[in-house]
């Protein structure tokens, strides 16, 4: 079975939207975290499912919110790449692809 790993930059991405939702409204930041969590069990399951952006990374959507989760995947890992917000910078991630 695949997992998941995160690097440092989309973690942080993560948690610090997670805290701008809960600093906007009560529990909006655990239901940020479960959704993307929800998202990252999906694309561990199921990695070939949803479309490749640009070079070999692919995007699935968060529900709810606007956020994509970037990642790449070989037989053993999925790689998170960016929790991105989908309405800003749409290509800052592109650096970290080599990573």
């Amino acid at each position: 079975m695949k997992s998941a790993r995160f690097l440092l930059p989309a973690e942080q991405e993560m948690l610090d939207a997670a805290r701008y939702y809960e600093s906007q409204t009560e529990h909006l930041g655990e239901d940020f975290l479960m959704k993307v969590n929800s998202a990252v069990g999906d694309i561990v399951k199921y990695p070939e499912r949803w479309p490749v952006i640009r070079f070999d990374v692919r995007r699935r959507l968060v529900h709810r919110f606007p956020y994509g989760i970037l990642y790449r995947f070989d037989p053993n890992e999925v790689v998170i790449l960016a929790v991105a917000h989908l309405h800003r910078h749409p290509n800052y991630w592109i650096s970290r692809i080599r990573v």
